[in-house]
């Protein structure tokens, strides 16, 4: 099914992962996000489930005709098939399949692929040249490797849950997935870099890609390592602020929109003091740069509040661009839909489910000459069997027809 008309409408360059073959093993969000980046960008990617049930997420959230909206937008161009991993015949189907491949995701608990016997020594003689890309809690190694590891657990040994919230109050966590999502941008970036090197080398090997959703949090951490260890410095939960930068917050205006305004740049809170008709908190020496900002940040956001509170936020908003401040609305996903910057910017793109429309987002980054699209939504379970097992593995229809009465796929 053609994606929607977008950012790139009209482009016929092909994608740069076309040609690469990617066997997707994983379930639930941090593998399956990886292989819909690879997807989005051209790889032929074969996504295997269980016979009967498939991937939970078919049946998260919102569902529609049977299958969740998620599904649609994550299994996005992928080639659906079902294979019974703990049964001999599925791990040898499974095992012929990776054994064509370039790359190979698994997001199970580490030990689990080795006691199937589809571990990366497998794959040395037989695919010298797959990257072997693994998702799991906390990594193949170390004492917390074999610990059940979601998100929602991982997000919190990072250290970033511990920054996020108000001091005194327990920590709050995004209403996403977040560990899950960074993890996947994490194994996608790192297949890339691996299949990289794996043109360049001159024996042509692949290697392990070894992601940990807790690492892939850790990450994003900034400078909060360096700070403890240079300064004893541990970075506390700053509410809507960040820790250091003033003024960066978050208002609440009088029609009780919020807005974020940044003005931590010394020569843009000038220009934000006269917007907020306040020249003589500009012009303090007091609040010239940043360390006298972050020592008067109270000051300064009682301020900024209540000129937040004493008007509407499109007049706020307009002041602040008029005196080049950075600033902006917070948008819930009606707000996204309904901005022109977002349409222009294909941000969204249209497939289709049983004769109706479905707007998913676009997958990021964007590539001017070779850029991704979606061609085809979430499908059914299975709906690929017969194409790849007849025409990868050539396989008859009689040897199909009997491995799926023997439930096997």
């Amino acid at each position: 099914m053609p994606c929607a008309a977008g950012y790139f409408q009209g482009q016929t360059m092909s994608k740069p992962l076309e040609g690469i073959r990617v066997i997707e093993l994983g379930q639930l969000i941090a593998g399956p996000f990886s292989g819909c980046m690879l997807a989005y960008f051209g790889a032929e990617v074969i996504k295997v489930e269980p016979p009967g049930r498939g991937d939970p997420i078919r049946g998260w959230r919102e569902v529609r005709d049977g299958t969740s909206l998620w599904w649609r937008s994550i299994a996005r161009n992928k080639k659906c098939i079902t294979l019974d991993l703990k049964s001999v015949k599925g791990r040898d189907l499974a095992k012929q399949l990776i054994d064509g491949a370039d790359v190979l995701i698994e997001n199970f608990r580490p030990g689990v692929m080795e006691k199937w016997g589809l571990g990366p020594d497998a794959f040395k003689r037989s695919n010298p040249k797959l990257v072997y890309a693994r998702i799991s809690g906390y990594g193949q190694t170390g004492p917390y490797a074999k610990k059940a590891g979601f998100a929602s657990v991982c997000e919190g040994m990072s250290g970033f849950r511990y920054v996020n919230g108000y001091p005194g109050k327990a920590p709050v966590r995004p209403n996403l997935s977040i560990g899950d999502t960074i993890a996947g941008i994490h194994a996608a970036l790192g297949i890339c870099l691996a299949l990289l090197e794996r043109d360049k080398a001159d024996d042509g090997k692949g290697q392990v890609v070894d992601v940990a959703l807790y690492e892939s949090m850790y990450n994003l951490m900034e400078a909060v390592v360096p700070e403890y260890d240079g300064a004893g410095v541990i970075r506390e939960p700053s509410g809507t602020t960040v820790t250091g930068i003033v003024p960066t917050n978050t208002y609440r205006c009088r029609d009780g929109k919020y807005v974020v305004i940044g003005g931590n740049g010394d020569s843009i809170f000038q220009r934000l003091m006269i917007a907020a008709e306040l020249p003589a908190m500009g012009e303090d020496p007091r609040l010239a740069s940043n360390a006298g900002r972050v020592a008067h940040e109270q000051e300064i956001d009682q301020a900024l509040g209540a000129w937040c509170s004493s008007n509407d936020a499109a007049q706020i908003l307009a002041l602040l661009e008029e005196h080049r401040v950075p600033g902006g609305p917070l948008y819930n996903v009606e707000d996204m839909m309904q901005d022109e910057h977002f349409k222009q910017r294909g941000m969204f793109e249209q497939v289709e489910i049983n004769g109706k429309p479905l707007k998913i987002p676009a997958i990021l980054p964007k590539l001017a000459r070779t850029p991704g699209s979606t061609e085809w939504p979430g499908q059914k379970l299975g709906s690929h069997n017969r194409e790849v097992f007849s025409k990868i593995l050539g396989m008859s229809d009689a040897e199909i027809a009997a491995l799926n009465d023997k439930q096997i796929i």
